[in-house]
């Protein structure tokens, strides 16, 4: 049944609000906001609407839902969440959600510098927002060399009772222990790194110019030499991070269109510092105007959650925009900042424009380049299997331990685009005979399949890293599974290490016939399967690294019952250690304060 626009704007209100369109299928197709929204909907139903774009979404509505707000702001932000939550087919689409990473000096009495990113919740001053999290990481391994402020978390900074390996680095001036720096000279310290992250570089120079002059007249040539090394790393920062474009927070857009393909390119200025950059790939409907997607982009990154009042004063524009005052309306609501867009810049944000732009049509080039040679690499691989059509979905497990410790199962997942790392998945393997790969394989492949369906995500191709053992576990996983209401089964393929596991020696098994056959080193098929099998490695291995770090911080006396922290700490203060705890016996046990004679005996069987 057609949708009957005329019979539905006349019961359309004029009142600010959200709208859904819907198709046939009960599915949320767009997602739009208005002042009124019998004006803005009737725009879509004229007899001539010049937009490709509009008329395929015009032509798939099946219903039109409307939500109505108290105000423009409560709508803004309404849409900005049920864009989020639907994701409409015909919206533009910013998948980068996250919020920005900060610096935070603590207010501790002997404050730490470290990397946040959430809530404000933390006690301290914030600095920031960086553009990524590795830009926050290179600005504390800096700050760290310079200033030697604590960066270790309070439950190391509080038991130590001697100064760490940073300390003997000259890396921490080990506040920690008593004897090693002063109050004054750590609060000195603290209060550079400060000024540093402020943008008062020169400010800082001056003083430790002023230090090193004074440390000369002392004849402590030891420590002048010292601070002129530092007044140097921090010149050397001057000079890479200088931009003369004032103090103003500052933005600086560029955008490139190829098709349905986009990629915005963010220049962050802060301080009068050139923070970093970062480039996000939306997803485009197709026949987008230029404007229309740089208003939708904006407000969806600057309207996001974690970002709210992190719009800078300036943003600069790749272009001008017929909705200028209406998109500076619509940050302001969201973020509650007043911001100024810059349309025809000069000077040096002119520079900073072009640059932006530039290195936008390079990341776009760069991306489809790679989706390029993605789409050949699929085609050989469809060729070389003697498949029906290209897989849209493949799978590779992998089995990552130390010894048997630890054991992590890894599922990587690749579409037509490459990697799809929101579909990865980790499995901590456990109640198997520690080393058994085979029955860490099964247990993995059981979990991921265990429930099929219609709607179940079924791969094409499903790859795993072994030889004919762990092939056949595979196989044997898939004979008991019930497929009768699941679309078809994946074709499995085993890749098997070369001799001395050289690349590109690799043998392929397919499964139930289990054909063998070997690739050229330089084959395209291949170096696609190497890629899915090489992420399935690194995500295993990156789990099980992970799972083993948390597990050496773990204390063997965790685990045994009735021993909570107050009694731990008990028996390794008054034993001296845990190897001393384990090698204690039970009447020893029983002297520590706190511990009977029965719990003794329940910690001497632990290690015994």
């Amino acid at each position: 049944m057609d949708f009957d626009a005329k019979a539905f704007l006349r019961s359309v209100t004029d009142q600010p609000g959200v709208y859904q369109m819907l198709n046939d299928k009960d599915e949320v197709i767009y997602v739009g906001k208005a002042k009124s929204l019998k004006k803005r909907l009737s725009s879509y139903f004229r007899t001539n609407v010049d937009s490709t774009k509009t008329r395929a979404l015009v032509a798939n509505i099946a219903n039109v839902t409307v939500t109505v707000t108290h105000t423009e702001a409560e709508a803004l932000i309404l849409e900005n969440n049920l864009i989020k939550k639907f994701r409409p087919r015909y919206n533009v689409l910013l998948r980068d959600d996250k919020s920005y990473p900060y610096l935070l000096i603590s207010g501790h009495k002997h404050p730490r510098l470290a990397y946040h990113r959430g809530a404000k919740k933390a006690a301290g001053e914030y600095f920031g927002p960086f553009p990524s999290g590795s830009a926050v990481r290179e600005s504390l391994n800096l700050l760290q060399k310079l200033f030697q402020v604590r960066q270790c978390d309070d439950s190391t900074y509080r038991n130590r009772s001697r100064p760490c390996l940073q300390h003997q680095l000259g890396r921490c001036t080990a506040p920690c222990v008593n004897g090693f720096v002063s109050e004054q000279a750590y609060a000195d310290q603290v209060a550079k790194t400060r000024l540093f992250l402020k943008g008062q570089s020169e400010k800082v120079i001056s003083q430790m110019v002023s230090e090193m002059d004074q440390a000369a007249m002392a004849l402590d040539f030891e420590l002048a030499a010292q601070l002129r090394d530092r007044i140097t790393t921090l010149r050397q920062v001057q000079v890479q991070h200088s931009v003369e474009a004032g103090k103003d927070a500052m933005d600086v857009i560029g955008l490139a269109i190829n098709g349905n393909q986009c990629c915005l390119h963010l220049q962050f200025i802060r301080d009068g510092k050139l923070l970093g950059n970062k480039s996000v790939f939306p997803t485009v409907p197709s026949a987008t105007e230029a404007e229309e997607l740089l208003v939708a982009l904006l407000t969806q990154f600057y309207g996001a959650e974690g970002r709210g009042g992190q719009v800078p004063a300036i943003i600069v524009l790749p272009f001008k925009l017929a909705e200028k005052d209406e998109l500076a309306n619509d940050l302001y609501l969201l973020t509650e900042r007043k911001v100024k867009l810059v349309e025809s810049p000069r000077g040096d944000r002119a520079r900073f424009q072009k640059l932006a732009q530039v290195n936008a049509d390079t990341a776009l080039q760069s991306r489809l380049a790679h989706k390029k040679s993605i789409q050949q690499r699929l085609h050989q691989l469809t060729e070389t299997l003697a498949l029906d059509s290209l897989p849209k979905r493949m799978e590779c497990f992998d089995i990552s331990h130390t010894s048997g410790q630890q054991t992590v199962a890894s599922c990587v997942v690749f579409n037509q685009e490459g990697p799809n790392k929101s579909e990865y998945r980790r499995y901590n393997i456990a109640g198997i005979t520690p080393g058994d790969d085979y029955a860490a394989m099964k247990q993995a492949l059981e979990r991921r399949f265990k429930q099929l369906g219609a709607e179940s995500k079924i791969p094409d191709l499903l790859f795993i890293d072994g030889g004919l053992g762990q092939l056949g576990i595979a196989e044997q996983v898939f004979a008991e599974l019930d497929w009768s209401e699941a679309p078809l089964k994946p074709l499995l393929i085993g890749v098997a290490k070369g001799e001395s596991r050289k690349p590109g020696l690799e043998t392929l098994i397919i499964g139930e016939s289990h054909e063998t056959f070997n690739l050229p080193v330089d084959s395209p098929a291949l170096l696609l399967i190497q890629q899915v099998r090489d992420e399935a490695h690194r995500f295993a291995i990156t789990g099980h690294r992970e799972r083993r770090r948390k597990n050496a911080k773990r204390s063997t006396l965790e685990d045994i019952p009735g021993v909570g922290s107050s009694r731990r700490q008990a028996l390794i203060s008054y034993l001296g250690g845990m190897q001393q705890v384990k090698n204690a016996s039970v009447d020893e046990l029983a002297k520590v304060p706190g511990i009977s004679l029965k719990m003794a005996q329940t910690i001497y069987d632990q290690f015994h």
